[in-house]
């Protein structure tokens, strides 16, 4: 399965490519909101993990963009932050986001929970 990884934070986008590789996934990498939307059409990714601090265009607001293009709005999308602050979940799930992980995690919630929205979504798609 393909994971899209868009992440301003270098360090950030290595340590979780290598815990995702070493889970069988394969990781695309975006460093901002506009090459992650690009990569998102051009290789329509099984997941999306999207950081909500991103340069220039905020990662709630590229949700919002995949989530009304019909092309790729099935594909779900996990929120990644650094800085949560209380309301965040809530506006994250608003926006289009089928999961909500904090920054630092480790390794058992983040497989986990990319997991778990990957078996609600492959349900869902089946009905």
């Amino acid at each position: 399965m393909k994971i899209l990884l868009i992440d301003d934070d270098e360090l950030n986008q290595k340590l979780t490519r290598t815990l995702l590789e070493t889970e069988g996934y394969t990781v695309l990498q975006a460093l901002d909101a506009e090459s992650g939307l690009k990569m998102t059409r051009e290789h329509l990714p099984d997941l999306i993990l999207m950081d909500i601090e991103l340069p220039n265009m905020d990662g709630l607001s590229a949700t919002r963009i995949i989530k009304n293009d019909p092309g790729i709005t099935h594909i779900p999308i996990v929120a990644l932050t650094a800085s949560a602050m209380v309301g965040d979940e809530p506006k994250a799930i608003d926006a289009g986001c089928s999961g909500y992980i904090t920054k630092p995690f480790d390794i058992y919630t983040l497989v986990n929970s990319i997991r778990n929205v990957l078996r609600t979504h492959s349900g869902e798609m089946k009905n």
